[in-house]
């Protein structure tokens, strides 16, 4: 393409994703159960004409009432490999709407930043993706195999959308994919694994004043909370600081007591609840970390005739590596010099994206996106502009570069 074709088309397209990110942001799509209008319905039929209207084939699978998966293909005709894009359309609470500076769904763009909910995670690099895949087709560009727009709902929370895209057959031939996601352009070849848990002491309610009639659960649950923390120095040490994810943990956020029923001061409640939030890095076993709990309970319970506890996985998502000399990385990584004029930074992401059960799934996957890393779901959430317009020019170039049949990077 020539020096002056170049211009016009990044030109355009950088008007494109500009707008095209404005929409989607302007249109709330936070889940909120039990609220009318309180999921995805709105922004995923936005999309799904938005491609129809580009002559993109379309479909649309709900997966659950009013939160539908969009699914768009472009077929070059040709045998090939096949390349997926993924961005999810769910967009966390905007929280206190009157501590944000800017409307937090009003997208305005002030001094180069785009404001709003989603405008960094991930509706900004959703346009990013849909823009690029459009530029192929207005430009005609030559390219073989397919391209899948995997726009599924319910990134934010358990994850429903993508595990129903490939329950329904949709990942089956994948050859890789490219995870949308806010990452400053970076190179992103691995995730931190993620395993979400539910632990509860046992006890017997009882007067606080007369305290040996009963059994407290919090003084148990209290002791497996200092285990835990021991366990997460212990893989700390043997694992060390991963390159790019950092330490693993093993995080107590929720803690109640009771579980169920009111809470009073001079009461011992029946039972403590506390929920784990653990990450893991390569080298980990989440089978072997289940273990290791239990084996806490089997030493607290030596001690203490009265110790009664359990636990439920309540979400399993395995750590990710992608090696460095796959298609699909390398296609982005030339993609990321070619644009951004520079040698690629390759990272990791510090936690699961919807790119986990892909690659459970057998697919490889890559993450990258526009937009801070440390921006996601923070009030005054943002994206710069030209970072919008660079991202939508690599995930094009990423696109012509793996579907080119002979590989040749």
């Amino acid at each position: 393409m020539k020096t002056n074709q170049l211009h016009s088309q990044q030109t355009r397209d950088r008007e494109a994703v500009i707008s095209l990110t404005q929409e989607l942001v302007r249109i709330p799509s936070v889940y909120r159960p039990g609220v009318e209008g309180g999921n995805e319905e709105k922004v995923a039929n936005y999309v799904a004409d938005y491609l129809k209207q580009k002559g993109i084939e379309v479909h649309i699978e709900e997966v659950e009432p009013g939160r539908p998966n969009v699914i768009g293909v472009v077929d070059s005709g040709k045998p090939g490999k096949t390349l997926l894009l993924e961005g999810h359309t769910d967009v966390v609470t905007e929280g206190d709407h009157s501590a944000w500076r800017y409307d937090p769904f009003g997208a305005e763009i002030v001094e180069g930043r785009m404001y709003g909910r989603g405008t960094n995670d991930t509706k900004g690099n959703l346009a990013c993706m849909i823009t690029a895949v459009d530029s192929i087709l207005q430009d005609e560009e030559e390219f073989t195999g397919k391209i899948i727009l995997c726009i599924p709902c319910d990134e934010e929370s358990m994850m429903i959308g993508i595990k129903h895209f490939i329950k329904n057959g949709w990942a089956d031939r994948v050859d890789g994919a490219i995870i949308c996601e806010p990452e400053e352009n970076q190179v992103c070849i691995s995730q931190r694994g993620a395993m979400r848990i539910e632990l509860k002491t046992y006890g017997k309610m009882a007067h606080g004043a007369i305290s040996w009639s009963g059994i407290n659960p919090n003084w148990r649950m209290a002791r497996i909370i200092v285990e835990l923390e021991r366990l997460e120095k212990k893989e700390q040490e043997r694992l060390g600081k991963h390159p790019t994810l950092g330490w693993p943990s093993i995080t107590p956020t929720i803690l109640t007591a009771p579980v169920k029923g009111e809470a009073q001061i001079n009461v011992i409640p029946e039972q403590c609840m506390t929920t784990l939030d653990i990450r893991t890095v390569p080298g980990q076993d989440h089978e072997e970390l289940k273990q290791e709990i239990l084996e806490i309970f089997t030493r607290l319970k030596k001690d203490d005739e009265y110790f009664k506890a359990d636990f439920e996985v309540i979400e399993d998502r395995p750590w990710t590596e992608t090696d460095k000399e796959e298609a699909v990385v390398e296609a982005v990584a030339k993609a990321v010099k070619d644009v951004m004029k520079q040698e690629p930074k390759y990272n990791g992401v510090p936690g699961a994206t919807d790119g986990t059960f892909l690659h459970i799934a057998g697919v490889p996957i890559v993450t990258i996106g526009a937009g801070d890393r440390e921006i996601p779901h923070q009030i005054n959430e943002y994206v710069d502009i030209e970072e919008l317009a660079e991202t939508t020019q690599i995930y094009r170039q990423a696109c012509l570069n793996f579907l080119n049949e002979d590989g040749d990077y």
